[in-house]
């Protein structure tokens, strides 16, 4: 496995210098608060946040494939690390700690050295998000909560909620306000500049702020706690201490935090390089992350991470290489060796504030409103990793998350969607009966179409879905298996049953769709019977045509003369369309007659189209839509071509538009016509804009009833629908809509 140095250094250009070096100044002085507090979480003093970001972020630069992402003393393994020394009862910067806390971050870059090796990157893809910020979401409230204390003067809290929440109530009854004045107004600072100025790196104007609080007003007299006085000089070298410690928690809380690094910095890494057009090395990312972590743990610091808000700050600046982890790595040498003593001048509420504020950018807020709109389930899994991480611990919060991804994951797949498919008058192909108004049963045939694979847990469900949908007068059931890539042996003996059950009621079985590669499984599986007996057809097609069916197939409730005269005019149509195929006119005429007598294959009193794509909103995407056309209507042209061609330019994009489509949208044009750009207001536009749209209404009914009753009939009662679930959907808009139709139409 070859891996070049720098590789992201590379055809340097030197117009990528200026941005670079100002970018890593920023990032640089912006980590100064922030690792100094991450490292007082992971239970080390606040200077070796400094020395965290040095060395480990020259490594991380030396392998990574990625041009912009920042490494550096992060929330998640700074928490896992803290939490393991609370769990040990290691009282945070005690010489056990300083002892402990290397020994776990060389273990995280042995572990993240081992996952290189073993190409481990694609097991990211088995850690869903909602596990991954559950987790991440707890962790960030732990430290929170964790932190809280020492704004009030006290000292930072430990263990799960129960213990945080009573360490907090013990801390409350002896309170500095000095120190929570410092604090809260600090943190206050920080969230109202993040939503007014979010450019700009307040936590370091807070710093310097606090800084001169201590050298002005002496606010340490007022009890308020300061850092500890730090000697100017670089990180030393250390070999950490693995004979004094206890190795297999150490080795365990390594490898959790080794996965949390991989998982984060992969799929942040993978989200960057997606939004800006590159791509990474997802095995050398790895490399680069152990190479940061064992280099951490030779200076004695805590475990290191890709850091998500930093690399947003270089993306803001316009970093375009890791000669900004170079860059932000020698400014943080120039404050060991010339700057240090003024971190012994840092108020600790302030440092605690900066901590806070950054932790609760942590906290995925976002994902959870999102997953608690599109899928409760998710979401739930999302709440229960954050709460098992808050009451039980870190360990137990990824156990639980991961293992009720697996069981949402086995819900799923037990009960996955699933329909019955029939056919339209008129039109080849075969169609959801549930959601296509004018698709019919084939005669005497179920055809039924599985999405998942089938496997023992819904194998059941499979077999109950047929014969439950059997008739008396049922002879064929076809299994559109498409989507079913893989079967077990459970399965395929109740492939076998139901074949045999349904043998002995007359009824011949085929399996249709599927990709070549499952009669390799059934026969494997010993059902190759099934394949010998002719119950396997390539298409549904064949299985109709080898059942008896003639095309066109015929359909239940549609009367045999329909399909066939509607064959007889596609055939006509098709003809009429090669003869005439230089005359634009005629071309026009015969498939507009065609579209007549053809039914639209997504039609159901609304816009199917639409309904499929859109599902719940709807009825907000027609209405855009509609807007859209709208706000054309200023141009003339475009609306003589809605009074005479309808919709087609307009509505491109949703080129299936049925007659009863396009009514509707014309309709819901005529409710917004108060919405018109400022010329178009005077009522004389007004009406001549209306009278234009009912012109092409009245021709849409006109051609209708002349040339298929059956569907004019539809769309009147359309219309009566369409008009109840106005009223319903906009009264207001539905009321003066009527008075428009009074007053222009009389």
């Amino acid at each position: 496995m070859k891996s070049s140095l720098f590789p992201t250094l590379k055809n340097y250009k030197k117009e990528y210098l200026g941005k670079d070096i100002a970018a890593g100044i920023m990032i640089a002085a912006v980590s100064i608060p922030i690792s100094m507090g991450y490292a007082e979480v992971s239970g080390l003093p606040a200077v070796f946040g400094l020395y965290g970001s040095v060395l480990p972020i020259l490594f991380f630069a030396l392998f990574s494939t990625s041009p912009q992402f920042i490494f550096g003393v992060d929330a998640a393994p700074a928490a896992i690390a803290g939490a393991a020394l609370a769990s040990l009862g290691i009282e945070g910067g005690s010489a056990d700690a300083l002892q402990y806390i290397p020994v776990i971050a060389l273990f995280v870059g042995l572990w993240l050295l081992l996952f290189y090796f073993l190409k481990a990157g694609k097991l990211v893809t088995f850690i869903s998000t909602p596990v991954m910020g559950g987790f991440i979401s707890g962790i960030a409230l732990t430290i929170i909560l964790m932190q809280i204390p020492k704004i009030m003067g006290g000292k930072s809290g430990s263990g799960e909620l129960p213990e945080l929440l009573k360490h907090l109530y013990e801390t409350a009854q002896h309170v500095n306000w000095m120190s929570v004045a410092l604090g809260v107004g600090a943190l206050a600072i920080l969230i109202v500049s993040k939503k007014v100025m979010p450019k700009f790196p307040m936590a370091v104007v807070i710093m310097a702020l606090g800084m001169i609080a201590t050298m002005v007003f002496h606010v340490d007299r007022y009890g308020v706690i300061l850092l500890a006085k730090v000697e100017p000089g670089l990180p030393k070298f250390i070999l950490p201490d693995i004979f004094h410690v206890d190795l297999s928690h150490a080795a365990g809380r390594g490898l959790m935090i080794a996965v949390v690094v991989m998982a984060e910095t992969l799929l942040s890494e993978n989200n960057f390089a997606a939004k800006n057009g590159y791509k990474i090395d997802d095995n050398k990312e790895i490399l680069a992350c152990a190479a940061g972590n064992i280099v951490s743990a030779l200076t004695g610091s805590c475990p290191v991470n890709g850091s998500i808000s930093r690399t947003s700050m270089n993306e803001q600046f316009g970093g375009k290489t890791q000669a900004v982890s170079i860059t932000a790595a020698v400014t943080m040498v120039a404050v060991l060796l010339f700057a240090a003593g003024f971190i012994g001048y840092l108020p600790v509420p302030v440092l605690t504030a900066i901590v806070i504020s950054a932790l609760m950018n942590v906290v995925e807020w976002h994902l959870a409103v999102r997953l608690f709109k599109v899928s409760r389930k998710e979401f739930y899994i999302f709440v229960a990793a954050c709460m098992a991480v808050l009451f039980l611990g870190t360990i137990y919060g990824v156990i639980i998350g991961i293992m009720l991804s697996f069981v949402a994951v086995v819900i799923r797949e037990t009960n996955p969607p699933r329909t019955f498919l029939g056919g339209i008058p008129g039109r080849d192909g075969f169609y959801d009966l549930n959601k296509n108004h004018y698709a019919h049963p084939i005669e005497n045939t179920v055809i039924y179409r599985f999405n998942a694979s089938l496997f023992f847990a819904n194998s059941k469900l499979f077999q109950e879905d047929i014969e439950n949908h059997l008739k008396e007068d049922t002879k064929t059931v076809i299994v559109d298996a498409g989507t079913i890539t893989n079967i077990d042996i459970t399965a395929a003996d109740t492939l076998l049953m139901l074949k045999n059950n349904l043998e002995k009621k007359g009824i011949a079985f085929y399996i249709t769709e599927h990709i070549q590669g499952l009669n390799t499984q059934l026969r494997n599986l010993g059902m190759g019977s099934l394949i010998e007996e002719g119950c396997v057809r390539r298409t549904i097609t064949a299985a109709l045509l080898d059942s008896g069916l003639q095309k066109p197939f015929p359909l239940e409730g549609v009367p045999a003369d329909l399909q066939e005269n509607l064959k007889e005019l596609q055939e006509k149509a098709e003809k009429a369309l090669s003869a005439h195929k230089h005359n634009t006119k005629n071309i026009e005429k015969i498939k507009k007659t065609l579209r007549l007598h053809t039914l639209p294959a997504e039609e159901e009193n609304t816009l199917e189209e639409f309904a499929w794509a859109f599902g719940e909103d709807t009825v907000n995407e027609i209405e855009k839509r509609v807007h859209q056309v709208i706000s054309h209507l200023h141009h003339w042209p475009e609306l003589e071509a809605i009074s005479e061609s309808g919709l087609a330019r307009q509505m491109r994009a949703w080129h299936n538009l049925g007659v009863i489509d396009e009514d509707e949208v014309l309709r819901r044009m005529e409710l917004h016509l108060d919405e018109l750009s400022a010329n178009l207001e005077e009522d004389k536009n007004k009406q001549l804009i209306f009278q234009m749209i009912e012109k092409r209404r009245q021709h849409l009914e006109m051609e209708l009833k002349q040339e298929n009753p059956e569907i004019w009939k539809k769309l009147v009662e359309s219309r009566e629908h369409l008009e109840r679930r106005l009223e319903k959907q906009n009264p207001e808009a539905a009321k003066r809509l009527h008075e428009l139709e009074e007053k222009f139409l009389g």
